[in-house]
């Protein structure tokens, strides 16, 4: 059976899939039509005769998938009778008639809006669908569904090549001969460390434009009733309330929708506290936040309980955090397991001896200059190549911390991977904040646009200043604040990789190198910390080359996902509530 004939399903008297006689086949109002989308299926309540054959396809549900079920008549009477199974969608539907004006696609400047083609585009899809929290697809239903008439499958392609966008259209004429002429539209989404502005409108008007083509009434869609955002963009655009409702299984994947509220105090949590508290609650851990502000929270099961702040735990012992919270220390410690650390020294305090972290730069020929405690990149200056420079340098790193550690800079790429309970999870390319040119927009409106997108996309977590670092790293790539930057054209805004000044995370984890993954083990037990963020310096993550920079005892999990760390620190807190898993080993390529 091939994935386009799955597409659509009937459903037979023994609650089996029928499938159609040949791929294009229309089904009939009233034969209980189910949509294969690959994240789940869509089950359309007005074609099935009685509702407890609608029981019976969610009860069907594949683990690990979300199916919905809409317009299905008098919902609440289903779920009055299965509220063990069933539960009422919090979500809000609009509706857009595509029949009281003309719709055209607005071209957006470095951006191309097409249909999902192949296996590539389908895996990017699925990369923008795991960062968002939303569940993938199969790649093969994806193409298979994007090359029928039944979905329309957009993609939007930025100017450097990557697909930075998606949404999914359902045409319900093509489906099941909707007598309403129909369509619905399905997980919008973009990429917020890639996409630029306006990506998600235009996705949304070429979507309307061809479905009015196709001569269709309207288009429907879903929306949780908390996403303010997504619903001032939809009402924009002309979308209007209507009162349907879903229905979905209460499963695994569903549970933040259908559970009692969130303990007081969740909604002020950042997500690298929220993160921890979605996992232990998905387990049915107890959750109960003692501090939002401060991330910190209590986690009871059964007799055992432990507190957090976002990934610090007790786990991790006062000695451990030290270690990690003073860079010269941790350099001492890896240096003495036998592993790579770049040349490096302490600054001198006294003027008199000033000549001899002069004499150090003379001999290295440039430097990196950090407070040898803190975090955020604050106090760090990149390309010391001056004894001049390296004292403004030193003088900045001391007003964060008066011990100064200067080391030899090392070209390469910036790496964090996540050890938990020394088990290498997770592994990321941490890139400096970038805009790319449209050839309408000067640099400074293309920096304060990205920065207003990255602090969006990460509840405020990351900005891009505009100070002397970001002036002069423009500059020295020949442009000015005001230059008009050319379409297409990736400009480097920061020097450091760092994502509260906006930089950017892009996971490698399945292409880290075996040397690389067993030196980031060595390191964890060398520091004997249970979890640990270890940033180094790689030619390329694949390759075996590198040295470590330093180790973060507090490492945002967040920021890792597809990946999942915050399961793995569960698991760590709480052994007896892991599931069965086949453990990754660091030989594996």
């Amino acid at each position: 059976m091939t994935e386009c004939m799955k597409n659509r399903e009937r459903i037979g008297p023994g609650g089996d899939p029928v499938v159609p006689a040949g791929p294009r086949e229309r089904t009939e109002p009233g034969s209980d039509v189910v949509l294969d989308c690959g994240w789940g299926r869509l089950v359309f309540g007005q074609t099935f005769t009685h509702p407890s054959r609608v029981a019976d396809v969610l009860r069907a549900e594949v683990e690990g998938s979300r199916d919905i079920c809409v317009y299905l008549r008098d919902p609440h009477v289903l779920v009055s009778r299965l509220p063990d199974e069933l539960f009422i969608d919090p979500s809000l539907t609009y509706r857009l008639h595509l029949d009281d004006r003309e719709w055209t696609p607005v071209a957006q400047p470095g951006l191309r809006i097409r249909r999902l083609r192949d296996a590539t585009d389908a895996d990017a899809v699925n990369r923008i669908y795991a960062r968002n929290g939303m569940v993938t697809a199969p790649v093969g239903v994806l193409v298979d569904n994007a090359a029928t008439d039944r979905f329309v499958h957009l993609v939007a392609e930025s100017a450097t090549g990557d697909v930075v966008g998606t949404v999914t259209g359902v045409d319900h004429v093509e489906v099941f001969d909707d007598r309403q002429n129909g369509a619905s539209l399905w997980c919008l989404t973009v990429d917020a460390n890639q996409a630029p502005p306006g990506t998600g409108q235009a996705l949304l008007r070429e979507l309307a434009a061809r479905l009015a083509a196709r001569g269709r009434a309207f288009v429907d869609l879903s929306v949780l009733a908390e996403n303010t955002g997504a619903i001032r963009l939809y009402e924009r655009l002309g979308f209007y309330r209507t009162p349907m409702l879903c229905v979905k299984r209460k499963n695994p994947i569903n549970e933040r929708l259908f559970l009692p509220g969130l303990p007081d105090g969740y909604d002020r949590l950042n997500p690298y506290a929220r993160i921890v508290g979605d996992e232990a609650m998905r387990r049915g851990i107890r959750v109960e936040v003692t501090d939002p502000d401060w991330g910190e929270l209590r986690l009871t099961n059964g007799g055992r309980t432990v507190v957090t702040r976002e990934s610090l735990s007790e786990l991790t012992s006062a000695v451990a955090m030290s270690r990690c919270d003073d860079k010269r220390v941790t350099r001492r410690i890896l240096a003495g397991a036998g592993l790579a650390v770049p040349r490096g020294r302490t600054a001198t305090d006294a003027a008199a001896d000033a000549d001899a972290d002069a004499a150090f730069l003379a001999e290295v020929g440039a430097v990196v200059v950090k407070p040898a405690r803190g975090e955020q990149g604050n106090g760090i200056t990149v390309g010391v190549r001056t004894p001049d420079a390296l004292a403004a340098a030193v003088e900045l790193a001391r007003r964060y911390c008066p011990d100064v550690l200067i080391e030899e800079l090392r070209d390469g790429e910036d790496l964090r991977v996540v050890v938990i309970d020394h088990e290498v999870v997770a592994a990321a390319v941490r890139r400096p904040a970038s805009v790319t040119g449209d050839g309408v927009h000067d640099v400074a409106t293309l920096i304060d646009r990205q920065s207003r997108r990255r602090a969006a996309a990460t509840d405020g977590e990351s900005r891009i200043p505009v100070d002397g670092m970001t002036r002069e790293v423009v500059a020295e790539a020949g442009y000015a604040m005001d230059d008009v930057l050319p379409a297409g054209t990736v400009l480097p805004v920061r020097r450091t990789a760092n994502l509260h000044t906006g930089g950017t995370i892009h996971d490698v984890t399945a292409e880290l190198h075996p040397v690389i993954a067993g030196a980031c083990v060595a390191a964890s037990r060398a520091l004997d910390i249970p979890v640990t963020g270890l940033d180094l310096l790689v030619t390329d993550p694949g390759r075996p080359e590198h040295v470590f920079i330093e180790a973060n005892e507090r490492p945002g999990l967040a920021n890792h996902e597809p990946q999942p760390t915050a399961e793995r620190f569960v698991d760590l807190l709480f052994p007896g509530t892991r599931a069965p898993r086949r453990l990754w080993s660091p030989t594996e390529r």
